[in-house]
């Protein structure tokens, strides 16, 4: 997913002639994108682990549907060695990342406990503390309170 401005160095080759240019056709509309502030742990990235694609997609979707998350990435074919009940566990899974309003996460998480088919399933998250303006933003514009 592609949310802002593209690549612009290969564009300006690195010159203060073209950054100039590029200043004066986009005006301080950059620089306050720079400048906005963040609440440092407003957000979280949660990470769930699924059996296979099709249970991951259903509750990616679901997630996104019930508006608990901006985001869901589905990362495929990771390999996870676990213990459980006694033995060391090796299985192919698949990982979602998720991101979402910190306040957000027990609901989240409840959502997966009743939708997920583990007995256990994983449901884990870190705060964000920092990251680029225009997307917190955009996790918080699609996020409600």
């Amino acid at each position: 997913m592609r949310i802002g401005l593209p690549r612009l160095e290969p564009l300006l080759g690195g010159s203060c002639r073209g950054w100039l240019l590029l200043l004066r056709s986009v005006g301080p509309r950059v620089f306050s994108m720079a400048s906005e502030t963040y609440t440092s742990g407003a957000h979280s990235a949660a990470f769930v682990t699924c059996p296979n694609d099709t249970v991951a997609k259903d509750l990616a979707r679901g997630i996104v549907q019930r508006k608990l998350a901006a985001c869901v990435n589905i990362v495929p074919s990771i390999t996870s060695v676990y213990e459980w009940q006694g033995a060391i566990q090796e299985d192919n899974e698949v990982l979602l990342m998720i991101k979402t309003r910190s306040s957000k996460v027990s609901a989240l998480t409840d959502y997966v406990r009743t939708n997920h088919p583990y007995e256990v399933a994983e449901v884990i998250s870190l705060p964000i503390h920092q990251g680029n303006p225009p997307y917190l933003k955009w996790i918080a514009d699609v996020v409600p309170e």
